[in-house]
């Protein structure tokens, strides 16, 4: 049995790991650690798990965790990560960061996006940006695994076979994604206050979210050149889910047919990712739960633009799912393993 830590386990993402990995086969939940929780039974911050989960949550002892466990999961803010990343690479036990902190090889971008220090330049040889789907095989072997942003998953995923067949065209691209407020994290705020949110729609981070540049990143490595997009993110009354839309014109002649075949070659063989039939187009309570991304596409042959469309659980294939098939990579388990759960509906 793998045994697993996770540092933050009391925010949403690392809720959804303890309650993924209490279903893994390979895998014991050793210990879960709060900064705002230590010596608190788990299931006292989340009385849903009475009786389900009898950890005591630890003190946030890096050095301690990492000596005691063969991986190590950080579900804690961006710019919190490159201490503990370092304590695991001193114990030799891999890391896989839910946080930022290790999804760009160079620290400039994350300190201009993210407006802190990168404090581990020393460190990011050793991180790998890893989303399974698309480079799952530079897992086996990295350290420090940096898991993909909840949006830059559902787009990168929902374009990925229309730029490794140049069947689009990059400089047109405008990306509208809606979250759940799940997204925003635990901590209460006014932004994410019922009497804000509930009855309303809300666009925030005009040109500046902290996603565009991974998303800009990753997509740019598989088209083979820079790309610079158009990427509007939206605030939803809804707990989970994004939607992701994005627009972009196509090459000459190409047509819906030659792209739909794409989606279905590229992911013929993928457990979670699912090309849905002509005209049916994906709802994010359709993935609600689970560790599947569900994507359409249309052509919209009067502008000469096909129009995407793709949904994924933000806290699951967005977070804590994903890891969990990093993990799975990393250990040679199978990849779907304590991943098999289908979405819950309604």
């Amino acid at each position: 049995m793998i045994k697993a830590g996770i540092i933050g386990a009391t925010g949403y993402t690392g809720v959804e790991l303890v309650r993924l990995l209490g279903g893994h086969p390979g895998v014991r939940l050793e210990e879960a650690s709060s900064h705002s929780y230590a010596g608190q039974p788990f299931s006292g911050v989340y009385p849903d798990k009475t009786d389900l989960v009898d950890l005591v949550l630890s003190e946030q002892d890096a050095p301690g965790i990492m000596a005691r466990n063969d991986v190590v999961f950080l579900a804690l803010p961006h710019g919190h990560g490159v201490s503990v990343a370092r304590a695991g690479l001193a114990a030799n036990t891999p890391v896989i960061d839910l946080g930022a902190d290790f999804r760009f090889a160079d620290r400039g971008i994350y300190e201009q996006w993210y407006g802190v220090e990168h404090t581990g330049e020393d460190i990011l040889p050793h991180a790998r940006y890893c989303l399974p789907e698309i480079n799952r095989q530079e897992v086996p072997g990295t350290r420090i695994v940096g898991n993909p942003g909840c949006y830059p998953t559902s787009v990168i995923l929902g374009l990925a076979p229309l730029l490794e067949e140049k069947l689009v065209d990059p400089t047109t691209l405008v990306i509208d994604s809606k979250s759940g407020v799940s997204g925003a994290g635990r901590k209460t705020s006014l932004t994410t206050h019922f009497a804000e949110v509930n009855d309303s729609v809300s666009a925030y981070g005009l040109g500046t979210h902290r996603h565009t540049p991974e998303i800009e990143g990753q997509l740019g490595k598989i088209w083979g050149g820079d790309i610079r997009v158009s990427f509007t993110p939206h605030l939803m009354p809804m707990t989970r889910g994004i939607l992701s839309t994005m627009v972009v014109g196509t090459m000459p002649g190409v047509t819906e047919d030659r792209m739909r075949n794409a989606f279905e070659e590229r992911y013929r063989e993928e457990p979670f990712v699912h090309l849905l039939a002509p005209g049916v187009y994906p709802k994010t309570r359709w993935v609600y739960g689970s560790n599947h991304c569900q994507i359409n596409l249309k052509l919209d042959e009067r502008t000469g633009r096909v129009i995407v469309v793709s949904v994924i659980d933000n806290l699951v294939k967005g977070a804590a799912g994903q890891a969990i098939q990093n993990m799975n990579l990393l250990f040679g388990q199978p990849e779907t393993a304590g991943l098999e759960g289908m979405p819950l509906v309604p």
